[in-house]
């Protein structure tokens, strides 16, 4: 069967439909990892997404399920340039093609995906609809033109849980604040001994202090972080009465809610090989990434924030940590494993945060 992808400035490409049939729409975005596509597609950080793969084969392992990084896919489209049918792996589930069919994403294989990066990478991420649905060029297009801005859509209750949960754990607890968050990152409090307690994305500062905490963890998620202003507020009513982690979505809210500002990226950055340097050790790590908006450096004059984390391939910030209190927070995942898991320090530096022992 044929699918389309058409952008709204009018670039088609057309190749052929695995997954879900029908049509969607999203911001299209790309992604450079040559592994982990199964991670990228339950994800819940590319709600509204249409994500394209830029490694030429995806699918050659299959699907995983104890590999999943949440309870389902929240992409909008996955295109590939070819979709490996008969997959090898031990553990091997089911095909990318049963999994897409399952969660009623539309898949697009057999593009050039590294001309459609490169349209991309020089115009900028845009608004697409995928569709197995028309053949009529025009309508599409017209579609992708008229589907609404991510921004100024509050995504994160779509991906979020409402309700509060626990895993139990000998050590310190820790409220994790779920505004998308990964399951990758309650694995890695739990194997540092913590009982987590998952919050909801809307929780008061209140209600989170009410849990007698040792820490908070903001954690990653879809969109604007300025379309939750409510997570701003409870994180700025946070800050100076417990030790705070921002990953991701949560280090951006975790800047707002200090006085920073934060501003829509080109591209963004989504991939698993991003050179990172910790400023303050002066180590480089590579890093997993997964963002379109950044922390405004400039905005930070005055404000007692420094950068912790720059991004060596284009200077944005990566990490920022209050001068005075236990508050800190890097805006790529440490839970990630590219490298493999040399970023893991970042919670242990958490860990000594909550022990008093760093500051």
């Amino acid at each position: 069967m044929q699918a389309m992808l058409a952008l709204e400035d009018g670039t088609i490409f057309t190749g052929e439909a695995f997954g879900s049939t029908g049509e969607r729409w999203g911001e299209v975005v790309f992604n450079t990892g040559m592994t982990g596509y199964q991670e990228v597609l339950t994800d819940p950080s590319y709600c509204g997404q249409i994500v394209v793969m830029t490694y030429p084969l995806i699918g050659n392992y299959g699907i995983m399920k104890e590999d999943f990084e949440s309870k389902r896919s929240f992409v909008r489209g996955f295109v590939v340039r070819e979709e490996c049918r008969q997959p090898s792996n031990w553990r091997l589930a089911e095909t990318i093609d049963s999994f897409l069919k399952k969660e009623n994403v539309i898949g697009l294989s057999g593009i050039d995906t590294r001309a459609l990066t490169r349209h991309l990478r020089s115009f900028g991420t845009m608004r697409g609809v995928i569709s197995t649905a028309t053949n009529d060029v025009q309508a599409l297009v017209e579609r992708a033109k008229n589907c609404p801005q991510l921004t100024g859509q509050e995504l994160v209750p779509t991906v979020a849980t409402t309700k509060s949960y626990t895993f139990p754990g000998p050590g310190r607890r820790v409220a994790l604040i779920d505004f998308g968050a990964k399951q990758n990152i309650i694995r890695c409090l739990q194997e540092r001994d913590c009982e987590v307690v998952v919050a909801p994305y809307n929780i008061t500062a209140q209600e989170v202090m009410s849990l007698h905490p040792a820490g908070v963890v903001l954690s990653n998620g879809p969109g604007d972080p300025t379309d939750v202003p409510y997570a701003i507020k409870t994180a700025r009513e946070l800050v100076g009465h417990v030790p705070i982690l921002g990953i991701c979505l949560g280090h951006q809210i975790l800047g707002l809610a200090m006085g920073c500002k934060t501003y829509k990226m080109k591209f963004g950055h989504r991939g698993a090989n991003h050179p990172v340097k910790d400023l303050i050790t002066g180590r480089v790590y590579i890093s997993s990434h997964n963002h379109g908006f950044s922390v405004d450096e400039e905005s930070m004059r005055g404000l007692d924030v420094i950068v912790s984390h720059r991004n060596l391939n284009d200077g944005t910030v990566e990490g920022l940590k209050h001068k005075f209190l236990p508050v800190f927070s890097v805006q790529y995942h440490p839970e990630a494993s590219p490298g493999p898991k040399d970023s893991e320090y970042i919670f242990d530096q958490f860990m000594d945060m909550m022990t008093g022992k760093e500051a």
